[in-house]
């Protein structure tokens, strides 16, 4: 059973999993606005992962005997600067969700909710993965600078990106 400080903390991750999702949406459009095919399915596929990573919380909450409330969605941005701009910004996206999981882990140790703790490692081991991948390409754009042939190269890597849900035994 999960205490009310930590059911109202797995509620906020939830939100901020949900505007995770709704930020790639925005970056997807935007990248298939500006022509980058790639890139729009790069960040809707980080879309459909935000949108996993917000069902397994709300399953969690609900299979914890918890209430889930749900909260109203931030917009979020609708133009960038440049493919790199939006790459960065995912980046800082992405440690800011960093912290927010390790401090749901500091409570859930605090609070010895064992449960919590070992459900949301799942999440610890993903963002080492996120903020790797978005390093990775920040790195191949500054390579390719304003070149725009290199840009399309990149694009052209982006599109290859599928959604694989994880199998039921990653994280259920």
């Amino acid at each position: 059973m999960l205490s009310d400080k930590m059911q109202e903390a797995l509620n906020t991750q939830l939100n901020k999993e949900m505007y995770s999702a709704y930020l790639y949406m925005a970056m997807s459009a935007y990248s298939s606005y500006t022509g980058l095919k790639g890139f729009a399915n790069w960040f809707m596929v980080q879309y459909q992962e935000e949108m996993l990573h917000a069902m397994k919380i709300y399953s969690y909450i609900n299979d914890q005997g918890g209430q889930v409330k749900l909260a109203a969605i931030e917009q979020p941005a609708t133009e960038f600067e440049s493919p790199l701009d939006m790459f960065e910004k995912t980046l800082a996206h992405e440690k800011f969700i960093t912290k927010s999981i390790n401090e749901l882990v500091d409570l859930a140790i605090v609070e010895k909710d064992h449960a919590t703790n070992i459900f949301l490692q799942w999440y610890v081991t993903e963002q080492i993965e996120e903020e790797g991948n978005d390093n990775e390409i920040i790195a191949r754009l500054k390579l390719v600078g304003e070149d725009g042939n290199g840009l399309l190269m990149v694009d052209k890597e982006l599109a290859a990106r599928v959604f694989t849900p994880p199998a039921a035994s990653e994280g259920d």
